[in-house]
């Protein structure tokens, strides 16, 4: 782990928010920097290498594949980590309590067809 996801590791493990977060977990092809089962939320710190080479290409396939499973995805950058990590883990706790979005009527009606 980098040094900003043992600070976030850290500050997880100390919240009060009820939270119980599993480091390095695999989803898929894909291994989540943090992962709180009970919200289906993944947790990604992007440092300075998600910009570099391949990565963007990659962290846009993992994205479409968390989304597409239903899973939620929050990405931080490692700076917002290491500048005011008591705002990133707010954030976090915040994302972990919003509702999940369902349709609950199947899809939107088609462009013409009447909204009921």
């Amino acid at each position: 782990m980098s040094y900003p996801e043992i600070l976030l590791w850290q500050a997880l493990c100390g919240s009060r928010a009820r939270l119980r977060f599993r480091r390095q977990h695999p989803i898929g092809p894909y291994v989540i920097d943090f992962y709180a089962a009970s919200a289906r939320l993944c947790v990604e710190v992007d440092g300075e290498a998600h910009d570099r080479a391949d990565r963007p290409a990659r962290d846009i396939e993992r994205d479409r594949f968390l989304r597409t499973n239903r899973y939620r995805l929050y990405r931080v950058p490692a700076r917002d980590v290491l500048c005011d990590i008591d705002a990133v883990v707010r954030m976090i706790v915040a994302s972990a309590a919003a509702p999940l979005h369902h349709a609950a009527h199947g899809p939107p009606p088609r462009a013409g067809e009447d909204e009921r």
